[in-house]
């Protein structure tokens, strides 16, 4: 992480030289690792430092009091992680805007699943408001295509063993002359 920090700072640097920025590092599940705590990346006399947050040592309270830090509330230092969250979820629901609301809402259920079971989550959070999320909605799209490429993926390789021609498998399903060209090496380097 020291040198990732160090590489964003100058990346930053060359394009913006006169912008100011403090870098800070949140880790959000916890670890024995001595790598949380180091702040500071050194190579010959370039010297970098930065901040960083490690969320399990922070007090619930701080989380609980702003609607955008609701979601990080389970990671704190809580002695009781459900309470925590039943807390949060109590703070969503009282959020006025329902965009906001739901954005949060799911944000806070991700990232609870660090840490607590599914259906503890499931309890607390309403399935309703967190579909209306933009993370929601960006995570079942994303698993749409995916399951659409893969189905797509299959017939082509059906259609390639039926003999079928690449341009027309290409045109039949929608994927590239290339992806369907790939497929039909990779049947026949099975094949052998």
């Amino acid at each position: 992480m020291p040198f990732r920090m160090a590489d964003y700072r100058l990346r930053v640097y060359r394009r913006f030289p006169k912008k100011r920025m403090h870098q800070v590092v949140i880790y959000l599940d916890k670890t024995e690792s001595e790598k949380v705590y180091q702040t500071t990346f050194i190579a010959g006399s370039l010297q970098h430092e930065f901040s960083v947050i490690r969320l399990w040592e922070q007090p619930p309270e701080v989380f609980l009091t702003a609607p955008g830090l609701l979601p990080f509330a389970v990671l704190s230092a809580t002695e009781n992680k459900v309470a925590t969250l039943q807390q949060s979820s109590a703070a969503v629901d009282k959020i006025a805007d329902r965009r906001t609301q739901s954005n949060i809402a799911a944000a806070s259920a991700i990232l609870a699943g660090l840490v607590l079971e599914q259906e503890v989550i499931r309890r607390l959070f309403r399935k309703d408001i967190m579909r209306e999320s933009v993370i929601y909605q960006q995570i079942k799209t994303e698993g749409e295509e995916e399951g659409s490429d893969k189905k797509a993926r299959k017939i082509a390789i059906n259609l390639l063993a039926e003999g079928i021609s690449v341009d027309v498998i290409a045109r039949s399903t929608g994927l590239s002359i290339e992806v369907v060209q790939q497929l039909q090496q990779g049947e026949f380097e099975n094949q052998e």
